[in-house]
């Protein structure tokens, strides 16, 4: 059985990690350089950078960013916000990057998953999918989640992987901060439609929440932001517990 992943994810904002709670009151984490290496050195298996503002301008910052990191660490990382075309994906990727994530580029063109899956892999291409339980459907939504738009999670999540998104980076808005636990019935149904790798995200606040998104939905990865941060839980840790509850982590 393949090892389960733990990723911790950095969200990026001028420079600086931050973290929010249902995706605002964003406070300051630390510098992403710094905390990728010891993320890294703590035993995480990858990680997750998102420019959560990203615009033009601080694309050239962000490429900076990818090859300080790509300096320091060993294990794979994925980069994503604000790449819109194929070209961005190749500066992030020619800078150090393992994966791009993309999310609202996707959905305003479809074809853009496709496109980046014949040109770099499938195993490139990363679809962040933001979802919020409305009206009893779950919705995708744009814009870091101030965006709602008419698309069912689970029918976009379908459209994606016959597309060639290679993994879906599943987040939870109802759950995101909250540190309430993963939402494990809608990562346990949406991972029985599809044959791509899912990595749960949005509520994981102690180590029974890891064991449980892993023993009841089934997912490959769990990320997780202010949990590591902020040093509540650490990986060695929590590695040991999930080993403890026999699921496979690479240790």
């Amino acid at each position: 059985m393949l090892s389960k992943r733990i990723i911790p994810c950095l969200d990026v904002k001028d420079g600086r990690t931050v973290k929010g709670v249902n995706f605002v009151d964003l406070r300051d984490a630390g510098d992403p350089v710094e905390l990728a290496a010891q993320y890294a050195q703590q035993g995480a298996d990858e990680l997750v950078f998102l420019d959560i503002t990203a615009t033009h301008e601080r694309r050239k910052t962000m490429i900076e960013m990818v090859k300080s990191v790509a300096r320091q660490l060993n294990i794979p990382f994925t980069i994503g916000g604000g790449i819109t075309e194929i070209a961005d994906a190749d500066a992030l990727l020619n800078a150090g990057a393992d994966k791009i994530s993309i999310n609202s580029a996707a959905v305003r063109n479809p074809k853009l998953i496709e496109e980046l899956a014949k040109t770099f892999g499938v195993q490139f291409v990363v679809l962040a999918v933001d979802t919020k339980h409305v009206n009893g459907k779950n919705m995708v939504h744009l814009n870091g989640g101030r965006l709602i738009t008419e698309l069912e999670t689970e029918n976009w999540i379908k459209q994606a992987e016959e597309l060639g998104a290679g993994e879906i980076l599943l987040t939870s808005m109802d759950h995101d901060g909250t540190k309430a636990g993963f939402d494990c019935g809608l990562l346990g149904k949406i991972n029985q439609m599809i044959n791509i790798p899912i990595i749960a995200s949005g509520g994981a606040g102690n180590m029974e929440h890891f064991t449980e998104v892993f023993q009841k939905a089934n997912v490959d990865a769990a990320l997780a932001a202010s949990v590591f941060h902020y040093g509540e839980i650490l990986i060695p840790d929590l590695k040991q517990e999930l080993k403890k509850n026999h699921i496979p982590v690479r240790i």
